[in-house]
């Protein structure tokens, strides 16, 4: 089968097509024939290297996330999973294949009329901003910001806080075409990457969801309300500066709180639960999928050229 491999950690040019042997399922697995495979923002950061300290290695097949047909089960597996339509997770690589292996306990099924490109354009992202939402105690009549709010996760935070009744939703990003875009997704206010953006945006949030981090992460501070909740569910613009937390220490009247979140912490079936409910949403045109562009498999290395370069709005999927 054709995979796509981490040849050496850098650049998108150290990712190579490579033919691997097609892997068979173990106990507690199934094998996807994949139809399309997300790419995320992790995936960039582990072909950099940036996450080497992780674990990850060249010769890594990046890739979280597939949405195509089982087509084997293993040992344990209920055989009823073979030829059904599911979205699956094979962890933290092994995605950018024809055929990928998955836990069973990481599918969900599709349902009739979802497309495997919206499948993974929802499923971990819009995971990842449910419960990251649910992590900051977000309420409805709080304001919320969400910053890096042009990638998928950033995407779906801003539906779901509409949705979730947010009194404001304002969203920091590049330029005025995608703030156009994330107004119609339903941001209140639009605001530059610096978080500045017009006198009528409010002035201070409840709520900021952090896609981005980076070096600028820690001025956000200042714009959270007194109890306000920062919660970083990504770092796409790299890690913040070390004394990050100074920021909090120094505004230590404002009760103000800063915290991580990785979906990795959320048991499985919460995860599969809100995976079908956003798929069933979806169906029904309460949220919609934003898919930036297909590309075949072996465009892997140009996807990862525009993710590098910010041109991204929404998700780039991959079609074996």
């Amino acid at each position: 089968m054709k995979a796509v491999v981490i040849q050496r950690f850098g650049g998108p040019e150290g990712l190579a097509v490579v033919d691997l042997p097609e892997p068979v399922p173990g106990a507690g697995e199934v094998l996807i024939a994949t139809e399309a495979v997300g790419v995320g923002g992790v995936d960039t950061l582990i072909r950099s290297g940036a996450l080497a300290s992780y674990g990850f290695k060249e010769g890594h097949v990046p890739g979280g996330e597939v949405a195509g047909t089982v087509t084997a089960v293993g040992d344990g597996v209920d055989p009823s999973w073979a030829g059904r339509r599911v979205w699956g997770s094979p962890g933290t690589g092994g995605g950018y294949a024809e055929q990928v292996l998955a836990p069973v306990g990481q599918l969900v099924p599709l349902p009739a009329g979802l497309s495997a490109a919206a499948a993974v354009t929802l499923g971990s992202a819009g995971a990842v901003a449910h419960f990251g939402l649910r992590h900051a105690h977000f309420a409805p009549g709080e304001a919320v910001l969400v910053r890096g709010a042009a990638g998928s996760i950033g995407i779906m935070a801003v539906q779901l806080a509409a949705v979730g009744g947010a009194a404001a939703v304002a969203v920091t990003t590049s330029s005025a075409e995608r703030g156009e875009r994330l107004r119609r997704l339903g941001a209140t206010h639009v605001l530059d990457r610096s978080g500045d953006g017009g006198t009528d945006a409010p002035g201070g949030y409840d709520v900021i969801l952090d896609v981005a981090a980076g070096k600028d992460m820690a001025s956000f501070f200042d714009r959270l309300n007194p109890n306000g909740r920062m919660v970083a569910v990504g770092a796409v613009a790299g890690r913040p500066p070390a004394d990050f937390g100074t920021r909090i220490m120094a505004a230590f009247q404002k009760s103000m709180s800063f915290a991580a979140f990785s979906a990795a912490t959320v048991p499985e079936a919460d995860l599969r639960a809100r995976r079908g409910e956003l798929f069933a949403a979806a169906g029904r045109g309460e949220v919609e999928a934003v898919v930036h562009e297909l590309l075949p498999l072996d465009k892997a290395e140009l996807a990862h050229r525009k993710m590098d370069a910010g041109e991204v709005f929404g998700r780039i999927v991959l079609t074996p």
